[in-house]
């Protein structure tokens, strides 16, 4: 993975990636990272190849290292009303306005995007296993709301979001025919029981 492509060396790029698309539950949450020139930690990678241990030891030397970062989130109400890639898109342009550093270029992971204020972007297939700056934004976004997720754990302990994450495993999906859906549930998004029970 290289820390500036080919053809952008010249620009400065801002990673962009988001978690929590697939969840029943929680908001979608999205960060945008513009990498200092002298980042360097190989073990900064896709998030959802590293362990929670490893990611969230990355965490801090990810923002303290980086020239600029910023974490956005929008909840479930907004997730339901524009729908979860229109939500997820716009997670990110919120990112993005919190940046005190304007970007010349937006790399995005996946392979849709909304043009944001007249900035380029590239939407880059598994661009969080090719593009370190994405890489580092998955990981923060990530490492952000698995906390969250913990932390409502304590609220509704019923539908075991401190594993689950708010993802659709057995456990979660019997817990809502259990108990019901709570405020942070996506009203939009359907059971589907044959999803395995593991995220």
């Amino acid at each position: 993975m290289d820390l500036l492509r080919k053809g952008s060396v010249f620009y400065i790029e801002a990673g962009c990636d988001e978690v929590g698309r697939g969840c029943l539950c929680g908001p979608v949450v999205a960060a945008a990272v513009i990498l200092d020139h002298n980042f360097n930690q190989s073990l900064v990678n896709d998030s959802k190849k590293l362990n929670f241990k490893t990611r969230m030891d990355l965490d801090q030397y990810i923002k303290d290292n980086v020239k600029d970062y910023a974490i956005a989130e929008l909840p479930a109400e907004f997730i339901d009303e524009h729908n979860i890639l229109n939500a997820s898109i716009h997670a990110m342009h919120l990112a993005l306005d919190q940046l005190t550093i304007r970007p010349e270029l937006i790399l995005v992971d996946g392979n849709r995007f909304h043009p944001y204020n007249y900035i380029p972007h590239e939407c880059i297939i598994k661009g969080d296993s090719k593009v370190l700056s994405i890489a580092a934004a998955s990981i923060l976004a990530k490492n952000y709301r698995d906390k969250l997720m913990i932390e409502l754990h304590d609220e509704h302990p019923e539908y075991g979001w401190n594993t689950n994450f708010g993802y659709a495993t057995k456990k979660h999906q019997q817990a809502l025919v259990e108990f019901g859906p709570t405020k942070y549930h996506r009203r939009s998004f359907r059971l589907d029981y044959s999803i395995k029970d593991e995220c």
